[in-house]
């Protein structure tokens, strides 16, 4: 839309309020609204004024006034809002020198786009997150100098199949065979329903929902594929909506990756292709079909993962999921049809259009602004280097010998190791001034400050199981 129609849309859906939402760097949406008499035209030049330095990883205090600009293409109605909101993403500019903010993880994803363009390979990237979440009924946490405890609960977890519910009808998911299942063992399905049927309202297109493996609730929501800035909008907004309709319901929603000890966690397998023009770039001649650029690609992706593991595995709690020797791709290999290398090729279809590459070792805590971005940077540099991604792994890796594993590698144990990764290997990011050095060093510093430093110096519950007595 251009401004003078979303002032028009707003008019005809009689608007009382604008919310202007935005990404903060770890990569949870930020808001506040307006009254309606507060947008003209200008104001999407002009912008809004906020504290800067109040969003996580951003401005010092002595320099915090930032502007946050509407972008007019966003424009929808809040479906969450008790009056009718008209909603706007919005980009983030220095107010003196007008220039865009290095550290807004959107415009890192439009750089990342622009850059596409100016190598010449392509002029589209798709991106096609598969992300995972859990549906709790409860979820009570606290930590303090003496104490510490997580309790989780759902009414279809396994471990309530004892439980007094008056009555308990028993159709509880056993654990790792939440696949499938059809209602009432599958007790979410209206809900996951609702989320899509909102989804659509808003103009994201869903291809599929279902209960995923994990018993207490876990499912998907597939969105079909969206250009890299697009679909990094519609991952915020799937996470807005199934948080908000799940409160609807009196639950709650975490896209941990690992918020369960043993059972599954949650992915986000993230599917990518490039096309230039109505060419799609990865179809080809060579393994699983896919073209020499795809190879490269590949190649890319895999030398960098260790690196891309800090961007798009972000969090300590991420590696309870990339565990060696479970389901998790761990496994920095490609492959097709096989789930346990970090690369796979989907073969549902013989049309060129459908190739593309699965990266699999994604998880869904991270900002897909930043995770999309980097994994397109990688993909290039792979394509720019031509960098060999190997022999594809075939075969069974639970049945390979310890000799053959040995020459997999793997990905990073901790997060303190990806982030070792990225300061060792982030010159294909800072290609065409899409992630700033700025940028990455405020991420470093952030994780380390804010989540590894503070993690290290707590002990863990399970540490007084394993060492009280010593």
């Amino acid at each position: 839309m251009e401004p003078r129609e979303v002032l028009e849309f707003a008019k005809k859906n009689k608007t009382v309020m604008i919310d202007l939402k935005f990404m903060d760097f770890p990569g949870l949406w930020q808001h506040f609204s307006v009254p309606l008499h507060e947008l003209d035209e200008d104001a999407f030049e002009a912008g809004f004024g906020f504290d800067g330095s109040s969003i996580r990883g951003w401005q010092p205090i002595h320099a915090s006034d930032m502007l946050v600009v509407p972008d007019p293409d966003t424009a929808v109605m809040d479906p969450f809002m008790a009056v009718p909101t008209l909603s706007l993403i919005c980009n983030i500019v220095d107010p003196i020198t007008k220039e865009r903010y290095s550290r807004d993880p959107r415009n890192i994803a439009q750089k990342a786009e622009a850059y596409l363009k100016y190598t010449g390979v392509g002029d589209t990237a798709y991106f096609g997150p598969e992300a995972e979440f859990f549906i709790f009924d409860d979820v009570r946490f606290a930590y303090g100098a003496n104490r510490s405890f997580h309790q989780i609960d759902s009414v279809e977890a396994w471990w309530n199949t004892a439980r007094d519910e008056s009555p308990n009808l028993g159709y509880k998911l056993r654990y790792k065979e939440g696949y499938f299942p059809v209602p009432p063992s599958d007790s979410q399905q209206d809900i996951r329903t609702e989320v899509v049927m909102i989804m659509e309202s808003l103009g994201i297109v869903v291809e599929a929902q279902h209960h995923e493996v994990a018993t207490a609730g876990q499912g998907e929501i597939d969105m079909r594929f969206s250009p890299l800035v697009k679909m990094a909008d519609n991952l915020m907004w799937f996470k807005y909506i199934l948080k908000n309709v799940a409160k609807r319901h009196c639950m709650t929603v975490t896209f941990m990756p690992k918020p369960l000890y043993e059972d599954n966690g949650s992915g986000m397998h993230t599917h990518i292709s490039l096309w230039k023009g109505d060419k799609p770039l990865f179809a080809g001649d060579k393994y699983a079909g896919l073209s020499q650029e795809a190879l490269w690609a590949a190649g890319g992706i895999l030398k960098h993962a260790p690196g891309l593991c800090a961007l798009c595995n972000p969090t300590t709690n991420s590696y309870k999921r990339l565990v060696p020797g479970f389901e998790a791709p761990v496994n920095l290999a490609y492959s097709s049809r096989n789930r346990s290398a970090a690369i796979r090729i989907p073969m549902y279809s013989p049309s060129p259009k459908t190739k593309r590459l699965e990266y699999r070792t994604p998880d869904p805590s991270c900002n897909g602004y930043l995770a999309f971005s980097a994994i397109l940077m990688a993909a290039l540099d792979g394509i720019e280097k031509k960098m060999d991604p190997g022999e594809p792994l075939d075969k069974d890796i639970y049945a390979l010998s310890p000799e053959e594993l040995a020459n997999v590698p793997s990905t990073p144990g901790d997060l303190s190791e990806a982030l070792k990764a990225l300061e060792q290997d982030q010159e294909f990011l800072l290609k065409g001034d899409v992630f700033t050095q700025d940028a990455i060093d405020m991420w470093l510093e952030y994780k380390k400050e804010k989540e590894l430093d503070p993690m290290r110096s707590r002990p863990h519950p399970y540490e007084f199981a394993l060492y009280f007595d010593c």
